[in-house]
């Protein structure tokens, strides 16, 4: 299950250097996390360092977007391939 940052949210700006994945970033007025990136911390660390980090509590998982652990697994498995793997140089 991805992560959603809620509208309590004060832009305090700790969340985002926190997320392994990279899926925190700025939204229209608060931050936002993007389900596709977010692992909820799964092989990374035992716990999601963005909900460790928030100062306000704003930070609960996402019933839009359900997800077992296994799943969690194999989406961060898949961004660690795509961040191996070697980006092409112009020509």
């Amino acid at each position: 299950m991805a992560l959603l940052i809620t509208d309590e949210c004060i832009n305090c700006d700790v969340c985002e250097p926190e997320c392994p994945n990279q899926a925190i970033s700025m939204g229209v007025e608060i931050y936002q996390i993007d389900p596709v990136k977010c692992t909820e911390c799964v092989g990374h660390f035992d716990e999601p360092q963005c909900v460790q980090v928030c100062p306000v509590d704003c930070i609960p998982k996402d019933p839009a977007h359900v997800e077992a652990n296994e799943s969690l697994w194999v989406k961060y498995r898949q961004l660690q391939a795509l961040a191996a793997a070697p980006t092409p140089t112009p020509r």
